[in-house]
């Protein structure tokens, strides 16, 4: 909305996903785009993990106006895109060798590395925290907007704040037309989970939040990696975007089970006919090996559980279409906390709100 309260007049451009970085970085529609970041518009853009909603994040009447169209609280910092590895060095105070490590490996790529900043971004990016997270996305329609741009972009997801991120350009227009100047439409998303968020400013890397790179790969790439309680413990104060409040949740209340085989069929079942029982509209999140067993008002699959990166992408836009079908009560299986797994069930946890039984 404007300053007046009237909404924007949203333009929504669509670009070839498969075309090469120096391809779109010559497409107007693009440049189009870039100008608006740079006259402190806001503009939603695919990225690999989910679709990301940009302001330039020297702004801070920009970075003011993602919390206003997201309705997000603002003490939750924000995540700065890059679109050049040599950009970090102008926002970090500095990088430690655990950092420059997890770059070589995971840049572009779904990993954001929390750093002391120095001080050049808006205030309210980093909600008065002396560190920023940023990382550089691997898809190529980001990575030819933040080029063209040629300025570090506040990004977090384009969503309402609260609802399943975005993994497509429809959910961003559902949920953000006409609070937003431009979306650019570069189709489906690959990973369907944010990045993962590590903090390098220890002696020891600490992962905040788990996402499209696991943490094995990080051990794999630095050794050891510490843990945030607030991934594991319930009540403790998170310390990365997207981790602080109620997330990723469907309109109808939802709940996950965890277990294996024949006893996660029946737990899942038996909570998908209570709620039936109560007169509610119910839907189950299965995986397509177990789908068959289940019966409810609707059962969506959620991909294979031979398949995590399957699930990954399906989590978000199974929660949307729940959503859709006004479901009262979801009832989803969970998986054990290991390899993306542990990423999925993160989100699946927080979109329960903590509703999770073993079976």
């Amino acid at each position: 909305m404007d300053q007046l309260g009237q909404p924007y007049q949203t333009i929504r451009w669509h670009v070839d996903p498969e075309q090469s970085v120096d391809t779109l970085s010559r497409n107007k529609d693009i440049h189009e785009a870039a100008r608006m970041l740079r006259e402190g518009k806001l503009v939603a853009f695919p990225t690999e993990t989910v679709y990301g909603l940009g302001a330039d994040a020297a702004s801070q009447e920009a970075v003011s106006a993602i919390y206003t169209a997201k309705g997000r609280p603002s003490d939750n910092p924000l995540i700065i895109h890059i679109g050049e590895k040599e950009q970090l060095y102008t926002l970090a105070a500095e990088v430690p060798p655990a950092g420059e490590v997890l770059m070589r490996r995971f840049w572009p790529g779904p990993l954001t590395l929390i750093l002391p900043h120095r001080g050049t971004l808006a205030p309210k990016v980093t909600a008065g925290l002396d560190t920023v997270g940023v990382r550089m996305p691997s898809h190529p329609v980001s990575l030819a907007l933040l080029r063209v741009s040629g300025a570090p972009v506040a990004a977090p997801s384009a969503n309402r704040s609260g609802k399943p991120s975005p993994t497509d350009a429809d959910h961003v227009w559902h949920d953000l037309q006409g609070r937003i100047h431009g979306l650019v439409d570069g189709g489906p998303t690959g990973v369907g989970v944010e990045s993962t968020v590590v903090d390098v400013t220890g002696e020891v890397p600490l992962l905040l939040r788990p996402g499209g790179i696991t943490w094995e790969e990080l051990q794999e790439a630095v050794g050891e990696v510490q843990v945030d309680p607030a991934i594991v413990q319930e009540g403790t104060a998170p310390r990365s975007p997207g981790m602080k409040y109620r997330h990723y949740a469907p309109q109808g209340e939802m709940w996950v089970v965890v277990g294996e085989g024949a006893a996660q069929i029946r737990r899942v079942q038996a909570l998908a006919d209570e709620a039936r029982r109560q007169g509610k509209k119910v839907g189950i999140f299965s995986t397509e090996e177990h789908r068959a067993y289940y019966q409810a008002d609707w059962v969506l699959p959620c991909g294979s559980r031979q398949d995590p990166a399957s699930i990954a992408r399906e989590l978000y836009r199974g929660l949307r279409r729940f959503d859709q079908l006004g479901a009262d009560t979801i009832v989803a299986e969970g998986f054990p906390p290991e390899g993306l797994f542990h990423s999925v069930m993160n989100r699946l946890s927080k979109a329960a709100e903590g509703r999770v039984v073993q079976a």
